[in-house]
């Protein structure tokens, strides 16, 4: 049966919650704690298989063998993935500190951990077969990946006949070329468009910036999401349009994993062979779930229940 396999960065975010962030030298306190799966395999496999539980999604990727790793398992296996393709490394799992204060300001230090060690030699290629469509990612995040073994593992599954795609962080750098040279291996490039425009290297307007993705490599498909609208080129120029959902002042609980929710849905349109249309409305109705609630995953509920709380919205105006 094929699958959707969602490959990379796993890691478990704990939420700290304190009132004010302090100065150097100075002490705050913590009024409460909480932890989540984070990074690209828990946020969009989960989503994936929330918005349509019919596609499988199994999980790749690294934890470490400590308390935080058997929690992230744990927790993807609750929602409905296949872990078989995690592996247990010696390092610690990943993960995140997050310090919130009122108001939704959020501060981040992460930790490599064991995602950064995962790559070519420890992706189960056994467990894909020709048609099953691979996320890879993130790109600019884990160092075996950008050293390398995200090319080589692209290389392998295109000669496999799995059908690719790739998600990246945004960063302020120098070092998109890492992305840019993997671009021939890959099938479908879902990205923002400040990454789009960075692994262009170009600045111009959306089409040409797609266009121009397409010269450096990509094979079929390249969508570009920003907040008013996502838009999607093919290789043979068909150039598709879909605003975004008009949402109420107030609405939005948080805009953590909706770039990845964004691509859920998009994947989930592409797996399912919809029209290029209905794949960027599903990327959209699924960035609209992702924003109803504070986490990247919690808002996320199936697509006609998603279209039915779109539907009791009204725009303010």
């Amino acid at each position: 049966m094929r699958k959707v396999v969602a490959a990379g960065s796993i890691l478990v975010d704990k939420i700290n919650e304190i009132g004010a962030y302090p100065k150097a030298g100075e002490l705050t306190q913590i009024r409460a704690r909480s932890r989540v799966p984070g990074g690209l395999v828990p946020n969009t496999g989960c989503d994936i298989h929330i918005l349509d539980s019919g596609i499988p999604v199994s999980a790749f990727g690294a934890v470490g063998n400590d308390d935080d790793g058997r929690f992230a398992v744990a927790e993807l296996k609750r929602r409905g993935l296949d872990t078989a393709g995690v592996v247990v490394k010696p390092t610690a799992t990943s993960f995140t500190d997050v310090m919130s204060v009122p108001g939704g300001e959020r501060t981040f230090f992460t930790y490599p951990g064991a995602s950064a060690d995962w790559g070519y030699d420890d992706f189960p290629f056994d467990l894909v077969q020709e048609g099953d469509l691979v996320l890879l990612g993130y790109f600019l995040l884990l160092a075996k990946i950008d050293a390398g073994d995200g090319l080589r593992i692209l290389r392998e599954l295109r000669r496999r006949g799995v059908e690719t795609a790739i998600d990246l962080v945004s960063e302020n750098s120098d070092r998109y070329s890492l992305v840019r040279e993997c671009l021939p291996c890959v099938d479908n490039l879902i990205v923002n468009e400040i990454e789009a425009a960075r692994i262009a290297g170009i600045d111009g307007g959306l089409r040409e910036v797609a266009a121009r993705l397409f010269e450096l490599g990509v094979q079929k498909r390249v969508v570009i999401h920003m907040p008013e609208k996502g838009v999607s080129l093919l290789r043979d120029g068909t150039w598709t349009e879909a605003r975004s959902v008009e949402l109420p002042n107030g609405f939005i609980k948080g805009k953590t994993g909706a770039g990845d929710a964004y691509c859920a849905g998009c994947l989930v349109g592409i797996f399912n062979g919809l029209a290029e249309k209905e794949i960027l409305e599903l990327g959209g109705i699924a960035a609209v779930g992702a924003m109803s609630a504070p986490g990247a995953v919690e808002g996320m509920r199936p697509i006609a229940e998603l279209k039915a709380l779109i539907s009791t919205l009204t725009p303010d105006s």
